[in-house]
């Protein structure tokens, strides 16, 4: 990638003297901007800072969540500063427009975009470092700075015995100019990139010293909890706030635009005082669907219209009439919640004019904005401190838990830190969305010549800014622009990006069928939804690779010989193909009473396939082996991404075994972990991992491992029993 070096970073001497570098990411605002210290220096919001010390400090800017920002990132840096990435402290970024996502124009983590937005920039910031520093040298020692070298954070003199710290050398570096192009370290010496090294953040989270959201502790802080309508969209219309004020430590009840918030000294005291309170909903706009009613509506949307055209190659209709028969499926997926297992919360503290805020975020410009809102401030006004997040998978996009603070805190001008029980999280959550797809292939002979793909729903983006963000954002286009860029506008209702979240995964269909047609039928019954931990592709997934195996089967086919037939032409999706095969010993069939089933797909720029090994034992589905071969591009840390795949895996499988959010006129009926429940220690399979080498640019590893696990388990389970299930989450039936 070429990048203009001015463009891309700016030096400076911090007011100690360290050596500060100040990079722009490619598409992010420009790095023109900074602060003053209190001793009037001049310093930019800095990614990359060493002191004379030796110290080196990172601003991150993706938030931590478990999927291994923290290290993977920092790895980067360290590989071409020469530097062990233990020796680097990471630090998590303020809000500013030089930390946004290129791809969102927004602050936010989420899209597994982290290390395939930051892999050239953050190595090339490591290596324009360290050739400041050993022009510094070269200058002390008056000799060639292309005969020094760098090395274990120190640059060494030609004659291979002098070497100066880079503690001492970046005054010096601050004041250098690279006048030639830096060239990155071939792959050949690489430290650390592709290497397995234990995680950054692991002794801080295993000792107990990592901050989450739920740890934050402020002088004088106080809590509140808040109750919300059991119906999305109902308004309160009274409460008993003055019997509860009398109630032990409440310091006060107040009416928030989400509910009714109690405030109390102590936690335990603000829980049992809401079990007291009484609240009379106004339930005139709220929610009364029930779950059969939501796929009763899609059915009769798809009947009613055949949808937007998103993908035509060739002519379905055409094949479809010169076929010799049709074969048609229906799939359903339901609502999920994302149950991280840190339920929302937030901190917010109102003084002086202004807000600070504490919160596991993973959009904190969001977060400025949100709270502004229930507030007198302007966002530049509040301040957003990112903690650990205790998993996000998409939830923590939505602001909601931040407002709910920010508005409490308004009102009682102390430091407040509002805490979601399990069962708020789960009953107010924004869920997965609910999906319908119908599928139809037209079949001559065994081959199949053509495929139709029908995904009925709401779009997530669309959702979001017509229910949630005009609400929460209430501003002027120019406003939003600056700040929300596309999805600001279309808040207003000004522009209309493209929205991909219902047929990701679907467009992209990989298999060398002559004729092609996706079709997308927007309908949405008014649920709330957002961003759940694979978004399109976990229920596109689900439906084109259970199609494709009922396919395999009409044609009599085995269901691997038959992808492998389709993907000829596609070596990467191929690869793994015959990867995951060659693991789990296909060929060789599953020992007896058990079934195997199979799945490949693509997502988020990965390819990943999937074997899943499962039987049926007392009246449960037993999931016993999951073989996953994988394509992520070039490798940082092998670890994490089997850990990652490892980690969406399980996630895909609690979800295809378990996962359900079902309505009753209007109310959530699930609460906890009881009734959505999440796999148990017991249920874990054996999970084998094989990553591909490659030298191609990394893609995202923390959502492409979930996609394939629910069509390969079904698949498993329809050769086991001969019953095809074409509803998640899946029943322990037997043919």
């Amino acid at each position: 990638m070429s990048m203009n070096r001015r463009d891309f970073l700016k030096v400076s001497a911090g007011s100690s003297g360290s050596l500060v570098l100040a990079l722009s990411l490619p598409g992010c605002a420009s790095i023109a901007t900074g602060y003053e210290d209190k001793d009037g220096s001049w310093r930019p919001d800095a990614w990359l800072e060493l002191t004379t010390d030796g110290a080196v400090y990172f601003t991150l800017a993706r938030v931590e969540m478990g999927q291994g920002t923290y290290t993977g990132l920092t790895t980067l840096i360290a590989e071409e500063l020469e530097v062990d990435p233990a020796s680097i402290t990471p630090t998590f970024a303020p809000v500013a427009a030089e930390y946004r996502n290129p791809l969102y124009k927004l602050q936010l983590t989420g899209g597994s975009t982290s290390l395939a937005t930051s892999w050239e920039p953050l190595r090339q910031a490591g290596a324009e470092a360290r050739e400041m520093l050993i022009l510094a040298a070269a200058r002390v020692w008056g000799v060639s700075h292309r005969e020094c070298t760098a090395f274990e954070g120190q640059v060494r003199h030609p004659n291979g015995t002098d070497a100066l710290p880079y503690g001492k050398l970046v005054k010096l570096a601050a004041s250098e100019e690279v006048r030639h192009d830096v060239v990155l370290k071939p792959r050949d010496q690489w430290r650390y990139i592709g290497k397995n090294r234990g995680r950054l953040d692991a002794t801080a989270k295993s000792t107990g010293t990592a901050e989450y959201g739920i740890d934050v502790e402020l002088p004088g802080m106080v809590y509140a909890v808040v109750t919300r309508p059991p119906r999305y969209g109902a308004r309160v219309q009274s409460f008993n706030g003055a019997d509860i004020e009398t109630m032990p430590g409440v310091l006060s009840v107040i009416e928030i635009e989400r509910g009714v918030a109690i405030v109390a000294s102590k936690y335990w005291q603000a829980r049992k005082a809401q079990q007291q309170l009484a609240v009379e909903w106004n339930n005139d706009d709220a929610l009364t669907l029930s779950t059969d009613e939501v796929f009763a509506h899609y059915h009769r949307a798809a009947d009613e219209d055949a949808g937007e055209r998103e993908r035509n190659d060739g002519s379905f209709s055409e094949a479809a009439e010169n076929a010799e028969r049709i074969v048609e499926a229906s799939y359903e997926q339901p609502y999920l919640a994302h149950a991280t297992l840190e339920p929302m919360n937030a901190t917010a503290w109102y003084r002086d004019n202004a807000m600070e805020v504490w919160a596991p975020t993973q959009a904190p410009d969001l977060g400025r904005i949100a709270a502004a809102r229930v507030s007198d401030l302007s966002p530049g006004d509040v301040t957003i401190n990112t903690t650990f997040l205790g998993g996000g998978f998409g939830r923590r996009l939505t602001q909601d838990y931040i407002e709910e603070a920010a508005a409490v805190a308004y009102r009682i001008r102390k430091p407040v830190k509002v805490i979601w029980s399990r069962e708020e999280d789960t009953r107010h959550d924004l869920f997965r969305p609910a999906m319908l797809h119908r599928m139809k292939a037209s079949v001559s002979g065994n081959t199949v010549t053509g495929w139709h793909h029908q995904v009925v729903g709401p779009q997530i983006l669309d959702w979001y800014v017509r229910n949630a963000a005009p609400a929460q954002y209430p501003w002027s286009p120019k406003f939003l622009y600056n700040t929300l860029g596309k999805v600001g506008l279309l808040a207003e209702g000004i522009a209309t990006p493209k929205d991909i979240s219902a047929i990701e995964g679907a467009i992209d269909y990989p298999y060398d069928i002559a004729n092609v047609e996706i079709r997308h039928t927007h309908t949405d019954p008014g649920v709330p939804i957002t961003w759940w931990r694979s978004v399109g592709y976990s229920h596109n997934g689900f439906a084109a690779e259970t199609f494709m195996d009922e396919l395999a089967h009409e044609t009599g086919a085995d269901p691997y010989e038959f992808r492998r037939s389709l993907i000829r032409n596609q070596p990467r999706h191929l690869a793994v193909l015959d990867k995951a095969a060659a693991m789990a010993d296909w060929q060789g069939g599953a020992p007896s009473g058990r079934a195997r089933g199979l799945a490949l797909f693509q997502s988020f720029g990965t390819f990943v396939a999937q074997i899943v090994e499962a039987s049926i034992e007392h009246g449960n589905i037993v999931v016993h082996k999951v073989w996953c071969a994988v394509d992520c591009g070039q490798v940082v840390n092998p670890e994490i991404v089997r850990d990652q795949i490892e980690g969406g895996i399980i996630f895909g499988l609690t979800a295809a075994l378990h996962g359900e959010i079902t309505l009753v006129d209007g109310e959530v009926q699930q609460s906890n972990f009881h009734d959505y429940m999440l796999m148990r220690n017991y249920e874990r399979p054996e999970v084998w991992v094989d990553i591909a080498e490659s030298s191609e640019a990394p893609t995202g590893i923390g959502e492409p491992g979930v996609p394939p696990v629910f069509p390969a388990l079904g698949n498993a389970l329809f050769a086991l029993t001969g019953k095809r299930q074409r509803a998640l989450p899946l029943k322990a039936e037997v043919g």
